[in-house]
């Protein structure tokens, strides 16, 4: 994974805010993830659009001050493993 690849969440998932949790879920068929506030902030800007640089810097104008790129990278691997997320 780059700066430059573009990345969005497999169509077998969809991401939304769950009020009862208070949190960021992942729907699939067989189940839900509760997400963690970071990583539900990271995959709101999956959308298929956004290069990988991109969606570092929408979240830096968020958080402004905290270096998160390789957080964000070390995130959008292990959701890649997980089978959350793919390149476009």
């Amino acid at each position: 994974m780059t700066p430059d690849t573009i990345i969005r969440i497999m169509p077998t998932f969809r991401l939304q805010w769950e009020p009862m949790q208070n949190a960021y879920v992942l729907l699939y068929p067989e189940g839900m993830v509760k997400l963690n506030p970071s990583a539900g902030e990271i995959l709101k800007y999956c959308d298929g659009a956004r290069k990988v640089s991109q969606i570092v810097g929408e979240l830096q104008a968020q958080f402004p001050g905290a270096d998160l790129e390789a957080d964000v990278l070390t995130f959008l691997h292990a959701a890649h493993e997980q089978g959350w997320i793919k390149t476009v």
